[in-house]
């Protein structure tokens, strides 16, 4: 009897490490995406090319009333990497709160009539994400206006961050710590592209971005940074953007 209770604990313990074991639970403990409610909506539109400047002035005269409703981070307009788009985003603490503002525009006439009404039928399609910022991130602002901005976005592997995250984290580090560029945030979606990262970068300008990517790529330091995480990624995409004269972050 002694003995096969013995067995029965052996088996039982090697279970539980099989499940469950202890360097995979602190893992998923310090890179939790979920430590409170607040999110960040991004959203992708496509505009008609003879629609395109109509659509950022139509923007630029009304979008007080869409901000009397929510937080807008910046609004941005791609310049690279995606043409006739822009790129917004917008700031919610729950779930609760974006359907409230939701159900607040849907009743709001003047954003019916002045703005939806005529903006929708300029753009060919609209997508989004809802992401969290990461635990290690903060939003930054830029120490001043005029840069243009970089959206890095990273499709990496099933597992999510207790797989890959340390190794993402020490690759972005590894850029913003000897000032290639200034991580604006650090995003990991919850809706949309599962196991997606995206790096929002701000830059002085489209050739100081040029140079210090030229520099990193000599950088031993990140250079093995990187060469730790892309073992992970699955693929990349990068767009160049300038922010709008209504954009919060300029």
């Amino acid at each position: 009897m002694l003995t096969a209770r013995k067995a029965l604990w052996k088996a039982t313990r090697l279970l539980e490490n099989v499940i469950a074991p202890k360097s995979l639970q602190v893992a998923c403990i310090s890179t939790d995406q979920q430590q409170h409610g607040t999110f960040y909506e991004f959203r992708t539109y496509c505009i008609q090319p003879h629609q395109n400047a109509a659509f950022l002035r139509l923007t630029n005269e009304k979008i007080h009333l869409r901000t009397a409703h929510s937080e807008l981070l910046g609004y941005w307009t791609v310049e690279y990497g995606g043409l006739n788009q822009v790129f917004h985003i917008w700031k919610y603490d729950s779930y609760s709160q974006r359907a409230g503002v939701r159900a607040a525009l849907a009743q709001d006439p003047s954003w019916i009539e002045q703005y939806i009404s005529k903006a929708m039928p300029m753009l060919t399609s609209q997508d989004n994400e809802v992401t969290y910022l990461v635990p290690w991130s903060k939003i930054q602002r830029p120490p001043k206006e005029g840069g243009v901005y970089e959206l890095a976005s990273f499709q990496m592997r099933p597992g999510g961050p207790a797989v890959w995250g340390p190794a993402f984290e020490a690759a972005v580090s590894a850029h913003s710590a000897v000032g290639y560029a200034l991580p604006v945030g650090v995003f990991h979606n919850e809706f949309g592209p599962t196991n997606s990262m995206h790096v929002l970068w701000w830059h002085e300008g489209a050739d100081q971005r040029a140079a210090s990517r030229h520099n990193a790529h000599g950088d031993p330091r990140v250079v093995a940074a990187v060469r730790e995480s892309v073992t992970y990624l699955v693929s990349q995409q990068n767009k160049l953007m300038f922010p709008t004269p209504f954009s919060p972050s300029k």
